[in-house]
């Protein structure tokens, strides 16, 4: 065999050049091997079927002796060819397990190898098995690798289970302390002015919580009012009605409700509870008058008996959905505004529909 001469690195390139042309060839001898065999089981898995069944019937003529049924001499068959079909699988199993064996000792062998190579400081045969590696590696498909996440990115519309617990807890908290501030509120006292109308007013004041329901403040000016009025003495709460700016109010409400929602009635708003009269001597549009009257206590049967008259005729049932955005109560002019201010112990009488000031003859006299 005739050598080349030449610089050592050309001659290792034609090394690995010879190396790689012999492992092309071997593949492609592999390859028409490969082709050979399958062509052959082709042709051959008739004998193989045949040779299996030719067993079982050998085996079944042996076992068998002198007169059996019909149906014994098939369930015999049936077992001969399970137990047969069992030995082919467990024959297939060792030879799997056989070449898994030889392809695992010839891994080790490659690995054995490769380590002894590696401790060597010059080897001109690992470009070759680089390059081998490399097509190894090709055979098998690459895999996709996962981005990892951006710090920097705001996460805040996403879920995040943390997140979402500390917001839950901090609006508990809330909804603690909210519930805590209301219970406070409504257990502050308010001094309630009404009157009990019997057709002329009598004026009483009582003091209630301002979590106390309309039942209970009548409950309490019952009490109160049953030593001036005989009428009163039999009636019960139900027998009752409170009636706040001309609105007819239920006993379920509670001042709490009206005092939170600034609740307004036909006259007046229904959050105030005390008396007093809008004293300014020039009317703003842009401001809502200050003006809040007594609240009536009236017997049922007296306002079925005068609700076609004034002012029960005026009254109607309280409905929290309807806004009143103007008062539409009478008011009294600027001049009479000016002598309640001057002259606080002359009081206001109504009098049909109108609002009129009650001065003795001489003042009146002289204006």
């Amino acid at each position: 065999m005739a050598q080349y001469k030449g610089a050592a690195s050309e001659a290792g390139r034609a090394m690995q050049l010879m190396k790689k042309r012999e492992k092309e060839r071997e593949q492609l001898e592999q390859l028409k091997q490969k082709i050979a065999e399958d062509n052959m089981v082709k042709s051959n898995i008739d004998k193989k079927f045949s040779a299996h069944y030719d067993a079982v019937e050998a085996e079944l003529k042996s076992s068998t002796v002198g007169l059996v049924t019909l149906n014994d001499m098939k369930a015999k068959q049936e077992a001969l060819v399970k137990e047969r079909e069992k030995q082919l699988a467990k024959k297939e199993q060792s030879k799997e397990l056989q070449l898994k064996l030889e392809k695992q000792k010839e891994k080790k062998r490659k690995e054995e190898q490769k380590r002894k190579i590696a401790s060597l400081s010059f080897n001109p045969e690992d470009e070759e098995e680089e390059e081998e590696d490399e097509e190894e590696e090709q055979d098998y498909p690459v895999k996709k690798k996962k981005l990892g996440k951006n710090p920097d990115v705001d996460t805040s519309f996403l879920p995040d289970r943390d997140r979402e617990e500390e917001e839950n807890r901090l609006r508990e908290e809330l909804r603690q302390e909210w519930e805590l501030k209301q219970e406070k509120i409504k257990n502050e006292e308010i001094e309630i002015t009404f009157s009990y109308w019997d057709g002329s007013g009598h004026r009483k004041t009582v003091k209630m919580k301002k979590g106390n329901t309309i039942q209970n403040f009548l409950q309490k000016a019952l009490e109160v009012l049953r030593k001036d009025f005989s009428e009163l003495r039999s009636a019960g709460v139900e027998q009752l009605m409170y009636i706040k700016e001309d609105l007819i109010i239920p006993h379920h409400h509670s001042f709490y409700d009206f005092i939170v929602t600034k609740a307004r009635g036909k006259s007046g708003p229904l959050f105030s509870f005390d008396v007093h009269d809008d004293i300014r001597l020039v009317n703003d549009a842009t401001v809502e008058k200050d003006e809040s009257h007594a609240g009536k206590v009236v017997l049922r049967s007296w306002y079925e008996k005068n609700k076609h008259i004034f002012p029960a005729s005026r009254w109607e049932p309280y409905d929290p959905e309807k806004k009143w955005d103007k008062y539409t109560v009478r008011v009294i002019s600027a001049k009479q505004k000016l002598i309640s201010w001057l002259f606080p112990q002359f009081h206001f009488k109504l009098e049909s529909r109108w609002l009129c000031v009650a001065s003795p003859p001489t003042l009146q006299a002289k204006l």
